[in-house]
């Protein structure tokens, strides 16, 4: 695997100091993330601040959410525009924590890729089954439903990328560790409806496919092992600077 995508969800976890505090320390071991892709999502009171802190380090800036126009009479919605013109390059879509606090429809989630692929961004599409359908035998029946809803009838410009970022919902916050072996036939799932959709040339060198879910230093390893895992998704532990270095120097050995 060659650059390993790392990218930290910050969620409404820290005050603005501390998120500040949290991008300088990250922003000075940037000299060791070289050899990968290291993506912030603070929220969106501190992604100005954190731009600036980041700037000229190779680290890039990311978004934790927008909303499906550019602009208009959106009462305390977020343009993809604006966040793309103060320097955003990744914007995370269809958060399992979107749909179901917020009760983001499918058809919402299509409207905000469609649109963040038309200003040189890349969406961080979400997919993921809840511990309900798991047990239903009906994960790979989810995965293709919102990948498809998501994607479908949408056209690559050779620059455009997308990450999808599988996230099965029981496992977000859970501690526990996912068997790799699951996560590689998930994967494969994905894969497979993107080949149907798209051209195979869009889905090997545009469309990136990670993993999201309780990603801690002891066990990143083990899913980007998995020839299938291009990078991780990464939430309680990149609240701590050190945590967070130790998951993404080990995504650069694997």
């Amino acid at each position: 695997m060659k650059n390993p995508l790392i990218i930290a969800n910050w969620k409404m976890k820290l005050s603005h100091q501390e998120a500040l505090d949290l991008a300088k320390k990250i922003s000075k071991s940037a000299y060791r993330y070289k050899d990968s892709e290291v993506v912030l999502c603070p929220s969106f009171i501190d992604i100005i601040d954190v731009s600036g802190m980041i700037k000229d380090t190779g680290i890039s800036l990311g978004a934790q959410d927008c909303f499906w126009e550019e602009r208009g009479a959106f009462t305390g919605e977020i343009s993809p525009l604006f966040l793309q013109q103060i320097g955003v390059k990744y914007i995370i879509i269809g958060h399992s924590e979107r749909r179901a606090i917020s009760e983001e429809s499918e058809e919402m989630v299509h409207k905000k890729v469609r649109l963040i692929l038309t200003l040189d961004t890349t969406p961080v599409l979400c997919v993921g089954e809840t511990f309900e359908e798991r047990q239903e035998g009906l994960k790979d029946v989810v995965l293709r439903r919102q990948i498809y809803s998501a994607l479908n009838g949408l056209w690559f410009n050779k620059s455009d990328r997308i990450v999808i970022a599988y996230e099965p919902v029981w496992m977000i916050g859970s501690g526990q560790d996912a068997d790799p072996e699951e996560i590689t036939h998930s994967h494969k799932v994905i894969r497979q409806l993107l080949y149907d959709l798209f051209p195979d040339q869009v889905v090997d060198n545009q469309i990136k496919i990670i993993y999201g879910g309780s990603v801690d230093p002891e066990n990143v390893s083990r899913y980007l092992s998995q020839n299938s895992v291009n990078g991780v998704l990464v939430g309680a532990s990149s609240l701590d600077a050190v945590q967070f270095s130790s998951i993404v120097a080990a995504a650069i050995k694997c």
